[in-house]
């Protein structure tokens, strides 16, 4: 396996020390946001689009650094109504064409989420089975709205040689666990798989380690992310959090770097699932820890990595 990193997490250095950083920490590969729920810091997506001489250096600058590029990523929520999702969608549909000037072949990003109907005005996020409403809204937003979508957009990735779409579980996605994925998986066919991403599953309450045989052969990326659960505030307020994530005291639940929520020994067994169920590819560090510096982050996540590596 490789080590690799979501570039977002060291989003406060200009590219060319972010490169360096990388190289010094023995990152092996990048994967750079393109927008939507990113800033983009290190990539600008029209100026890649419009100049072939500025994605020719940019390749340069990172060959020459010995790195890699292991996917782009567009997550957002392109289903979204209005303006937003109009918005989202065409991050994505330049993400693809970049890909294909680029020669990548993967790509991360989420399901995205419709409103409950035609007329809605904000998405909307199903997470129970009552009141009745629920069901014609789902109905709606996989049968009207994501399905029709996908088989669209699957197409024009293909037109693009992009190979992998890699679809993180997320919550405020219609795409968020095993079973929903694999949802989609049959509905748009196997160009659809899982950027796994573990920390997700924990808030929930699933168990990560579990869910990846029931995903062998749909694992495309791995986003390496972990999550330390409160046990006393998720006793009194259950998992279910909207405080800010800065917050980070009164929550519930927050996201931390490799170590700092489950043990060696978990990501241990982490790594020797995917490799059994057939995945044996990069482990991309995506820092979202407010307790620790980011660049401290993520040198505890590399040398966690190294170790159960």
């Amino acid at each position: 396996m490789k080590i690799g990193m979501v570039t977002d997490s060291l989003g406060h250095l200009s590219l060319d020390e972010l490169l360096e950083t990388a190289v010094n920490l023995g990152i092996q590969t990048l994967e750079f946001g393109c927008g939507g729920w990113s800033s983009a810091p290190h990539l600008k997506l029209d100026l890649l689009l419009e100049s072939e001489s500025e994605r020719n250096n940019f390749m340069a600058k990172i060959r020459d650094h010995g790195l890699e590029i292991s996917a782009l990523n567009c997550s957002g929520n392109q289903l979204a109504p209005g303006a937003l999702g109009q918005d989202n969608d065409q991050v994505v549909r330049k993400t693809f064409k970049l890909a294909k000037l680029m020669g990548i072949r993967r790509i991360v990003m989420m399901s995205g989420l419709p409103g409950a109907s035609p007329e809605a005005k904000h998405a909307n996020w199903y997470i129970t089975a009552w009141p009745p409403e629920v069901h014609e809204g789902l109905r709606y937003q996989w049968e009207d709205v994501a399905i029709p979508y996908w088989r669209e957009l699957v197409q024009e990735a293909r037109n693009n040689g992009i190979e992998k779409l890699c679809v993180e579980q997320h919550a405020s996605q219609l795409v968020y666990n095993t079973a929903t994925l694999l949802r989609l998986r049959e509905a748009v066919g196997e160009m659809v798989g899982v950027n796994f991403d573990p920390s997700h599953a924990l808030w929930m309450g699933g168990d990560p380690l579990r869910a990846i045989p029931y995903l062998r052969g749909a694992i495309y990326h791995v986003h390496a992310k972990d999550t330390r659960v409160d046990p006393h505030l998720s006793e009194i307020n259950t998992r279910l959090e909207t405080k800010n994530n800065e917050r980070v005291a009164e929550r519930s639940w927050n996201y931390v770097t490799l170590g700092y929520g489950h043990d060696e020994r978990w990501w241990r067994d982490f790594v020797v699932l995917l490799r059994q169920n057939g995945y044996d590819d990069v482990l991309s560090i995506e820092h979202e820890d407010f307790n620790l510096p980011p660049l401290v982050g993520v040198e505890k996540s590399v040398d966690l990595l190294r170790n159960v590596m």
